[in-house]
C-alpha cells in the first residue's frame, strides 16, 4: 500500500512538473484608448514560470498580417507551442510576447494621412506603457524586440526604424514595404481616397518607406538594432524585402536575410518563429 501511494505521489509529482512547464496565452484582453478612440484588445504570451517566479522578462511585441488580429499568431502561428518548446531546449530565453490587434475598425499600423487612424501613436503612448505597468516586463531597449509578417512585417520595419531607440531586435518577415516608388503610393493614395496634399503625401512616403529610411536616416542608431529579415523564395513580396537587404548592403548595416524554400503562408511562418525566438534570446543573453 506504501509503495502505491508513493508511486501516486510520483505520477501527480510529474504531472505538476509538467503543467508548470506550460506557458500561457490569453487572447481576450484589452487597453482603453483615447487616441483611436475605444478599447483595443490585444493578446498576451506569459512564460512557464511566470506565476511561481518575481522576476521581470524581456518582451516580443509580434504583429499580424492583414486579414488577422490578435489571435492570428495564436490560433494560426502556434506561438504557445512553438515558445514553450524554445524555453524548454534552450533556444530562447523566458520572455512575455504581446500580440495587438490592427485590424478592428481600420486596418494597419501606421498613422494614417488624414489624421483618422493614428494606431502608431496609440502603440508607443497607449499600449506599450500599459502592457509594461501591468504585467512584469523589463522596460529597457535591450529586453525589448520586434516581429511580425506581412503588413506586421512592414509595421515591424517602421518601428524599429522611427524608433531605434526602444528596441534591441527587429525581425521582419514576409514584410510589405510599401509601395516601391512615390507614384505607386500616390496611385495607392487617391484609390484609398485619401486627403492629403501632395507635399503630405511625398513627406508620408518618405517617413513610412523602409528603404527611404535606411537611405536617408541616422545609419549609426539604425545599427543599434540587430536585423533579421526572412521572406521566402516563392513569396509574392520578394522585392521589397531584396531591395531592403540591397539598401542596408549599401549603408554597410549589419543584418541577416535569409531566403528560404516557401511563400506566403502560415507554414513559413511557424518555421520562422523559432529562428526569431533564438535571435532576440541572443540580444537578451547579451550576445
Amino acid at each position: 500500500m506504501k509503495r502505491k501511494l508513493t508511486l501516486l505521489s510520483t505520477l501527480l509529482l510529474m504531472g505538476t512538473l509538467a503543467i508548470a512547464q506550460t506557458g500561457k496565452v490569453f487572447d481576450n484582453l484589452s487597453v482603453k484608448s483615447e487616441i483611436l478612440k475605444g478599447d483595443r484588445k490585444f493578446a498576451i504570451y506569459l512564460p512557464p514560470d511566470y506565476e511561481t517566479s518575481e522576476r521581470s522578462y524581456p518582451v516580443l511585441y509580434l504583429l499580424h498580417g492583414a486579414g488577422d488580429d490578435h489571435t492570428g499568431w495564436v490560433q494560426f502561428g502556434e506561438v504557445l507551442r512553438i515558445t514553450d518548446s524554445a524555453i524548454k531546449d534552450g533556444t530562447a530565453t523566458p520572455m512575455i510576447i504581446v500580440m495587438p490587434d490592427a485590424n478592428t475598425g481600420q486596418r494597419g499600423y501606421f498613422n494614417n494621412p488624414s489624421d483618422n487612424w493614428n494606431y502608431e501613436d496609440f502603440f508607443f503612448e497607449e499600449l506599450m506603457p500599459y502592457v509594461e505597468k501591468n504585467y512584469r516586463i523589463k522596460s529597457q531597449k535591450r529586453f525589448r524586440a520586434i516581429s511580425g509578417l506581412s503588413m506586421g512585417g512592414g509595421g515591424t520595419f517602421m518601428y524599429a526604424l522611427h524608433r531605434p531607440d526602444l528596441f534591441s531586435s527587429a525581425a521582419p518577415l514576409s514584410a510589405y514595404v510599401g509601395p516601391l516608388s512615390l507614384d505607386q503610393f500616390k496611385q495607392q493614395a487617391e484609390r484609398m481616397g485619401l486627403s492629403a496634399s501632395q507635399s503630405e503625401l511625398e513627406e508620408y512616403f518618405r517617413n513610412h518607406n523602409a528603404i527611404s529610411l535606411i537611405e536617408d536616416g541616422d545609419i549609426e542608431k539604425i545599427k543599434s538594432v540587430r536585423w533579421f529579415i526572412d521572406c521566402g523564395d516563392d513569396d509574392f513580396l520578394y522585392e521589397g524585402n531584396s531591395l531592403v537587404h540591397i539598401a542596408m548592403r549599401k549603408k554597410e548595416i549589419p543584418h541577416e536575410y535569409r531566403v528560404r524554400q516557401g511563400g506566403h503562408t502560415w507554414t513559413y511562418w511557424r518555421e520562422s518563429l523559432p529562428v526569431v525566438l533564438k535571435f532576440i534570446s541572443d540580444a537578451f543573453h547579451q550576445y
